[in-house]
């Protein structure tokens, strides 16, 4: 699949950008290799099926090279690291690499173990497209806190785009930040809220040329939907099904409406 040329898009005109990535998903079925972690998985696949795409999930060390290849863009979350799954994310790289594939790092919980920081810090060496973290997961693996230009200096040291996820999303390539300011408190509340999504991060960098754009718009995209699912939410439990109904149905037009970008 051949993605479309950076647009140079600035933060006003996002989320229209964000509405012709998510029509050109459902046109496309645009498929992403997840290699997620066990807690995730169903969501992942879910959140990616609710937007258009193909999700596969295998970590099968005979099959993982071939899934990725036959795959638009890798997902690597370290969620759930074990042996075979090292294995397995080390091939899946090395063919995404040899394949000029979009791929994405999610190093989840580096902050709690030093085997997992030093296994995520190999994985950074290889210059994901887009490393999608939190601040306390940003901050294990650059050494210092998650402030804006710490984040910028760290994109433009290691080539890669950061899309910091928190109250307030930022997003970086060391050049350019874009700031999302959608969402809702309720998903922090859904296990896998993040690892998911991380997904449509991926699908929309195979998409655009711009891999800072892409990623910001699927932010975006997410955020509006975790908004509009809120609204008639009773709690975490009534919440995930909601986001995958909104977001299977959100457009353009809704998300011209209510992205806050800057």
């Amino acid at each position: 699949m051949t993605s479309a040329p950076a647009s140079n898009c600035d933060a006003h005109n996002l989320p229209h950008l964000a509405g012709l990535l998510l029509d050109r998903l459902r046109r496309e079925h645009t498929r992403v290799h997840a290699l997620t972690n066990a807690a995730a998985q169903t969501f992942t696949a879910n959140l990616l099926l609710a937007a258009g795409g193909i999700p596969s999930l295998t970590f099968a060390p005979e099959e993982v090279s071939a899934f990725t290849g036959s795959s638009a863009a890798l997902l690597v979350n370290l969620g759930t690291l074990d042996t075979e799954r090292r294995k397995a994310i080390l091939q899946a790289i090395a063919t995404a690499h040899a394949q000029n594939k979009v791929w994405v790092l999610d190093p989840v919980f580096v902050d709690a173990s030093s085997a997992r920081l030093e296994f995520a810090r190999a994985c950074l060496a290889s210059k994901p497209t887009v490393l999608r973290c939190n601040a306390s997961e940003f901050a294990a693996l650059a050494g210092t806190p998650a402030a804006p230009d710490a984040v910028k200096d760290f994109a433009k040291l290691r080539g890669t785009v950061v899309a910091l996820t928190g109250a307030v999303d930022l997003v970086t390539d060391g050049i350019r930040i874009f700031r999302i300011g959608n969402g809702h408190p309720l998903m922090t509340r859904v296990t896998a809220m993040g690892c998911a999504a991380t997904v449509l991060v991926a699908a929309f960098t195979a998409l655009h040329g711009s891999a800072i754009e892409a990623a910001a718009a699927a932010l975006l995209v997410t955020g509006v939907a975790g908004e509009i699912a809120a609204r008639d939410a009773k709690g975490p439990g009534t919440f995930q099904p909601a986001f995958l109904d909104v977001l299977f149905t959100l457009d353009l037009s809704t998300l011209v409406t209510h992205g806050r970008a800057a």
